[in-house]
């Protein structure tokens, strides 16, 4: 079997070449590092991805705000992190950065906000 990647290890952006044989060995090419060889076998073995989305926000001046995680998890687990996440409110005020979520289906990666929302003025004062 043949795949084509392109190596985001570094700037260069490298397309390489993976064969991989019947008995599973795989044959590199086109990568110019040592880190593209890496990230192709990653990438063929165990795929991660960064997730990005909204979550819901409570009492806030917008009803979402983006979040991403902060390292890579398996691919794999990307439609079973959105179910969950999908569950997850928060409540205003949130700065860029804040954890939303400590350890995202025991992958050890935190999901982290990435746009401050701040407190819907107009309940402030309701509540005042």
């Amino acid at each position: 079997m043949d795949k084509k990647i392109i190596c985001i290890a570094c700037p260069i952006g490298c397309e390489i070449n993976v064969h991989i044989e019947k008995d599973g060995k795989m044959k590199i090419q086109g990568n110019r590092c040592k880190r593209g060889e890496s990230y192709a076998k990653d990438e063929i073995l165990n795929p991660k991805r960064v997730l990005t989305m909204s979550i819901r926000v409570e009492n806030g001046e917008m009803d979402l705000v983006s979040v991403k995680t902060d390292g890579s998890i398996p691919k794999k687990l990307i439609p079973k992190a959105i179910e969950y996440l999908k569950g997850v409110k928060i409540r205003a005020p949130i700065k860029v950065g804040d954890v939303i979520v400590e350890n995202l289906l025991d992958t050890g990666v935190k999901v982290v906000a990435t746009r401050t929302v701040l407190e819907d003025a107009i309940l402030q004062l309701s509540n005042k």
